[in-house]
């Protein structure tokens, strides 16, 4: 049974998740403040995934998910945001989160997100070579790293993730739908389209000089996207 660290401190809304992931087959530990889950964190390894509310009374899940990065801990974090708001999924995933769930939510799409969350936590990466070059991007596997002409980026899990799946692939056409289906939910249900779209323009932000003409990461309309090997 997976063990689940869930910040929230509305006690209605804690009660029904509670019973619902019960029911399907998750143990929850609650905390209802940022104090709370900062004191549970001395217990970090306990945990195989937490929950985030994002606006609690004495901070937000944030700071909480901050923290659990500086730890060096990468078990996965999945924000409950108020709405569908850009900035609150930019935050997050900034701040080291893997996914997000916008409020009000079905409890089958919060499940959902879950168990892609666990299982790209439990299986490793496949991988042919453990350093892949192209043109003047390298990635090191092995150690997560990415360089892009010497310069070595600070990308998210979620940017390295989909990066690394755009490069696998270079000059050939990769779908939204392909990658949804790699980096979050295999079933291909309960997945928020809108994440693909933050993490494509938060790599550009990385690795375009011009972020809002790209030449390496391009969109080909009615397609998806390409990653163009020399950067033309």
């Amino acid at each position: 049974m997976s063990r689940i660290l869930l910040l929230e401190d509305d006690i209605s809304l804690v009660d029904g998740l509670k019973y619902a992931l019960g029911k399907n087959g998750f143990e929850v530990s609650v905390a209802g403040t940022v104090g709370e889950a900062i004191a549970c964190l001395e217990n970090i390894d306990a945990y195989d995934l937490m929950i985030l509310d994002v606006a609690l009374p004495d901070g937000t899940g944030f700071e909480v998910c901050e923290r659990v990065r500086r730890r060096g801990s990468s078990v996965p974090i999945l924000f409950l945001t108020a709405a569908d708001e850009e900035v609150q999924v930019i935050r997050g995933l900034d701040s080291g989160g893997d996914d997000y769930v916008s409020k009000p939510f079905r409890i089958g799409e919060l499940c959902s997100r879950i168990r892609a969350l666990l299982r790209r936590r439990g299986i490793p990466e496949q991988r042919n070579t453990d350093i892949l070059e192209c043109g003047d991007l390298r990635i090191d596997f092995p150690g997560s790293r990415v360089w892009l002409g010497g310069r070595s980026l600070e990308l998210t899990g979620g940017e390295y993730r989909l990066l690394s799946l755009l490069v696998r692939n270079a000059n050939r056409i990769v779908s939204r739908s392909q990658i949804l289906e790699e980096l979050w939910d295999k079933d291909g249900e309960f997945v928020d389209d809108n994440t693909v779209s933050v993490y494509i323009r938060r790599l550009r932000e990385k690795i375009e000089d011009e972020p809002s003409s790209p030449k390496r990461l391009v969109t080909v309309r009615g397609f998806g996207y390409q990653w163009k090997e020399e950067g033309e």
